[in-house]
């Protein structure tokens, strides 16, 4: 556990900012690399610079994290305008899916966040100084971060890397032209080729039918390179505009834009959205009838998606049913419609009991929730081994929480899917995954990792 904290008391100064001035929604923003970024429908949170940062590793990383955070806002000087979910303090993390994973789990304090919500548009400005912090001087530490003139998102969206033709997939090739610059991106296998992530699913599911578990999820990573660089506000900016109903993430060059809501806390209102079941949007063309009819039928009428998708529900009922005083969940999952794949999917709201005088606070709830069988299987700890033993890769980030908390105990955590990590200016790791299920196939599991890969290989302008 490390932080970069200075003994300093927290002060933040939140005032309303010109709505105007952000006609543009939350993606005008996007216009740094090392943007922290929570974004859906144009709404969310931008953060600038760092004041701050805490790092940990291991099974009590979110409990750490916690700590760190409610020491840091104890004594915080606040000055809050609007007290609204996201204004005041505010820090945007990323944890390591793994409890054994090296990866640094992480909170940062920004110096400048804006916020976008419901029609109201917010800045906050942070400092560890003794400096008076006025609202002039909030407008002017914004302009240096993000220079006045700031084109709007259709302009924006024309500095986006170079769309290239790619003939990917399934035993695709690896090679992409793009078809601007005529240089060539790559795209190459990562831990496991695709043969022997086949293999790996296969001897998931022998292990699933021992009886040892009922669901284990795999996933694979794939490295892109692109010779003319990558962009990472080019990438949030693309994800933002193609999956407005996703919530699209930037954190330390984690990026993605993911369906999944592991928890949102408003007050004392817990809300998840649960995904699981999936079916590629390609696998429609050409078939009678509507598309949804037709993914209807088979996501919501698929007893093997049906059973995947309850396991993933009663996990997560389960783990939190203990913070909770009420609890209602959709009865039929519902399909959620994305450009890329259609899903099985149930919203789950809880009203969050208090315990001891307190409610208990999003790191907590992520402590107890993380990993649910969406991304890991059941049971978690057989799971968990198993995951080790087969994908033969560290997941660092992906498939674990990453989203933002403020003081007053308001956060929105994601699970980092559809994502990626930004490894330097010309290379990109993308992970994707599948829930394995007694009925599942290998080729079947390995052309949906392929479906889920899409997103970003259209932000990196990599058709596929």
């Amino acid at each position: 556990m490390t932080s970069t904290l200075r003994t300093s008391t927290l002060k933040t100064l939140t005032v309303p900012l010109d709505v105007d001035s952000a006609s543009g929604g939350l993606p005008s923003f996007l216009v740094r690399d090392d943007v922290l970024c929570w974004s859906r429908r144009e709404n969310g949170l931008v953060g600038f610079g760092e004041l701050a940062r805490f790092t940990a590793t291991g099974p009590d990383r979110f409990l750490e994290a916690d700590i760190w955070w409610r020491h840091l806002i104890l004594e915080a000087e606040i000055s809050d305008a609007l007290e609204i979910p996201g204004t005041g303090p505010v820090a945007f993390g990323s944890f390591a899916f793994s409890k054994t994973s090296p990866h640094l789990s992480r909170l940062i304090l920004p110096e400048i966040v804006v916020g976008i919500r419901d029609g109201r548009a917010w800045l906050t400005q942070l400092t560890l100084d003794d400096a008076e912090l006025t609202e002039a001087g909030a407008l002017a530490a914004l302009r240096r971060w993000v220079p006045s003139g700031n084109p709007a998102p259709a302009e924006l969206a024309t500095d986006s890397p170079a769309t290239a033709d790619a003939a990917v997939g399934p035993q695709g090739g690896t090679a992409v032209g793009h078809a601007l610059s005529g240089r060539q991106a790559t795209l190459a296998s990562g831990s496991l080729s695709e043969a022997d992530w086949m293999q790996a699913v296969a001897d998931g599911v022998a292990e699933i039918r021992t009886g040892k578990l009922e669901k284990l999820v795999l996933a694979r990573d794939i490295l892109a390179t692109l010779p003319d660089g990558v962009r990472a506000s080019g990438v949030l900016r693309e994800l933002a505009a193609r999956y407005r109903e996703c919530w699209t993430y930037g954190v330390d060059g984690l990026v993605g834009a993911t369906p999944e809501m592991l928890i949102q806390v408003e007050g004392r209102t817990a809300q998840a959205r649960v995904l699981a079941g999936t079916l590629d949007r390609r696998d429609a063309e050409g078939v009678d009838g509507s598309p949804m009819a037709y993914a209807e039928r088979v996501l919501a009428g698929s007893e093997k998606q049906r059973h995947e998708h309850e396991i993933a529900i009663q996990s997560l009922t389960t783990q939190l049913a203990p913070f909770s005083e009420a609890m209602n969940a959709h009865s039929e999952p519902f399909i959620l419609e994305l450009p890329n794949v259609w899903h099985l999917a149930s919203d789950v709201k809880a009203e969050l009991a208090d315990i001891e005088g307190h409610v208990p606070t999003c790191l907590a709830l992520i402590n107890a929730l993380h990993p649910t069988a969406a991304v890991c299987g059941t049971p978690t700890l057989v799971a968990g081994a198993l995951i080790r033993r087969l994908e033969h890769m560290d997941r660092g980030p992906y498939a674990g929480p990453v989203g933002w908390l403020d003081g007053a105990g308001n956060g929105e955590w994601g699970i980092a899917l559809r994502g990626a990590v930004i490894e330097d200016s010309h290379t990109v790791r993308l992970y994707a995954g599948c829930g394995v299920v007694e009925g599942s196939l290998p080729e079947a599991e390995l052309a949906e990792t392929w479906a889920k890969f899409r997103p970003m290989l259209e932000s990196l302008g990599i058709r596929s």
